[in-house]
């Protein structure tokens, strides 16, 4: 209970700058949403976008842009 987690969500880089950073929001709050019906207490999580600020991968391959659409999850200390 004393711990807290960010959830950032991840875009790959095929859409505006905007459209991105919305859909790493609905992302991220998905995961978000998951981890409250698990029984996780919604203070305890915070949840951003990145958009495509933080790609994993550069290649322009569909596996490349699968690598990128994501949630990372950050304990505290991680972040």
């Amino acid at each position: 209970p004393d711990k807290k987690m960010l959830i950032q969500g991840n875009a790959d880089d095929r859409g505006s700058r905007e459209y991105n950073i919305g859909l790493g929001q609905r992302r991220a709050d998905a995961v978000k949403r998951t981890l409250v019906l698990m029984g996780a207490s919604e203070t305890q999580i915070e949840s951003v976008s990145l958009g495509e600020e933080k790609p994993r991968c550069t290649e322009q391959t569909e596996e490349c842009w699968a690598q990128n659409r994501r949630a990372d999850l950050l304990y505290t200390g991680e972040y």
